[in-house]
């Protein structure tokens, strides 16, 4: 059992990861403007504080992030821009400013654009029209990479609310996309390498609840997926589309 501390717990992803935390029995505290959108029945299995993360001060923050064992942050989105930037050195500063001893293993969200494109050396972020949105990974991740915490970085690609397969028999790759990616990708000028990354996008569409899942199984400090990016993809030979999703195998209709 850990002590955890889940921000945004009403947003879409973070609905999963409260129900599946508290049905795991965690000792769960969320972090929400308004708890009346948390789900029925849930808030008396759990410790809730009202805050707009927001408008919220580093210490303030550090102080309900002290004690526990490990902080999830679901909150923000990457339109936002400097917003989702601002929110996202604001967490991390908050658990910065603590001891070393009571900083707890933090799981941040990012998407797959922010995943090397094979061995490249080239990231979705760094691509024609993808960098003008996604961005805000891009720095959220620097800001990540310049600091001492024990932190990953889930870097899904869309994510859809159906039905879980189970986190086991997704594909789970460490900085790097989590399909395979030809060995001449390298030579391809941007433009072309755009339309390559956004042709693996389709594998990468994966339900909320395995996100949750894979985020939950690594709560260790300093395991193996600590302080790395990490990606994921459906099972080989099955592909996703964001607004009618069904893990199908290539080829069915």
């Amino acid at each position: 059992m850990k002590r955890l501390l889940i921000l945004g717990a009403t947003g879409s992803l973070g609905r999963h990861v409260l129900q599946q935390a508290v049905a795991a029995g965690h000792q769960v505290s969320v972090l929400v403007r308004n708890p009346a959108k948390l789900p029925a029945g849930i808030q008396p299995c759990i410790t809730v504080h009202q805050v707009d993360l927001g408008g919220i001060s580093i210490a303030a923050l550090a102080d309900i992030v002290r004690g526990h064992d490990a902080l999830i942050n679901c909150a923000g989105l990457v339109t936002e821009g400097q917003v989702f930037v601002d929110l996202v050195d604001r967490i991390v500063g908050s658990v910065e400013s603590l001891a070393p001893a009571e900083r707890p293993v933090c799981w941040f969200l990012g998407g797959a654009a922010a995943l090397d494109i094979g061995q490249t050396g080239r990231r979705g972020v760094e691509l024609p029209k993808v960098r003008d949105t996604y961005w805000p990974h891009r720095k959220n991740f620097e800001r990540l990479s310049a600091s001492p915490l024990d932190w990953r970085l889930l870097c899904p690609g869309p994510m859809v609310d159906q039905p879980a397969l189970g986190a086991a028999s997704l594909r789970v790759a460490t900085d790097q996309l989590p399909v395979p990616v030809p060995a001449l990708a390298g030579k391809l000028p941007g433009p072309l390498l755009l339309l390559l990354f956004a042709s693996k996008v389709s594998q990468m569409i994966v339900p909320y609840a395995d996100a949750a899942a894979v985020m939950l199984a690594h709560l260790e400090p300093r395991d193996a997926l600590s302080r790395h990016r990490v990606g994921l993809a459906l099972p080989v030979g099955m592909r996703g589309k964001k607004d009618t999703w069904a893990a199908r195998p290539v080829g069915t209709r």
